[in-house]
């Protein structure tokens, strides 16, 4: 669970020989805007961060502020475009400590985990002794592990459903070449049928007609015989 981001303090350490005239606004505007965000009146703690920045945009404290009560209003894209940018000019370890720790917050939040885990490592080169940014690390890649791990059963199921498909799809392709080569048979079959049924028939048919044709010399030879033996009887 992440537990906390932080906000920074302001420390106050002007001597009385600065210039009052340009530091005393923006400090004011800080003053004032961490005293609403203490409220929880972070629409206008933004406002008076912005107006510190106006006065003097290198703030470092104005702009880390000013991305905490950003995302405290669910704004995170602006609040870490905000925490990207003070990190490049903040020159204090402590601070960049804090920085990098709620950059890593937001990408946990949004399940960006290697980037997250980066920026928490970051934390903890300039503040080695942080304890809640060591246990959001663990945490981190713990849950990159699990991620990981989830992505890979995954990939092993689709794989595994993907080889069941084309497997059923093979069974279908082989099954459907199999139908094709009985029913070929079975039309090879009923064909040499037909031709056998066909010449028996032919067969049948020529023997009629043989039997036909004997049948019919028998008939002219028996008339002729009968003519001949009229002939035969009346010549006599």
């Amino acid at each position: 669970m992440i537990k906390k981001f932080y906000i920074l303090s302001l420390l106050l350490v002007a001597s009385v020989g600065q210039v009052l005239a340009q530091q005393k606004t923006d400090r004011d505007y800080l003053r004032s805007g961490n005293k609403l965000y203490n409220d929880s009146l972070f629409i206008k703690a933004e406002v008076d961060y912005r107006k510190a920045l106006e006065v003097n945009p290198k703030s470092t404290d104005a702009m880390f502020n000013l991305a905490n009560a950003l995302l405290m209003q669910q704004k995170a894209k602006e609040a870490m475009e905000q925490y990207q940018s003070v990190s490049k000019i903040e020159k204090d370890k402590e601070k960049l400590a804090q920085i990098y720790h709620n950059m890593g917050v937001i990408l946990q939040s949004s399940k960006q985990l290697p980037q997250c885990i980066e920026a928490y490592k970051e934390s903890l080169r300039n503040n080695p002794k942080d304890d809640e940014t060591r246990y959001n690390l663990a945490l981190a890649q713990k849950q990159l592990k699990d991620q990981q791990q989830d992505q890979q059963n995954q990939d092993q199921q689709e794989q595994q459903q993907q080889k069941k498909e084309e497997q059923e799809q093979q069974q279908n392709q082989d099954q459907q070449e199999q139908d094709q080569k009985d029913q070929q048979q079975q039309n090879q079959q009923q064909q040499q049928q037909n031709k056998n049924e066909m010449s028996k028939e032919n067969a049948q048919q020529l023997l009629n007609a043989v039997m036909q044709d004997e049948k019919n010399i028998q008939d002219k030879v028996k008339k002729q015989i009968q003519i001949q033996g009229k002939k035969l009887e009346k010549d006599w």
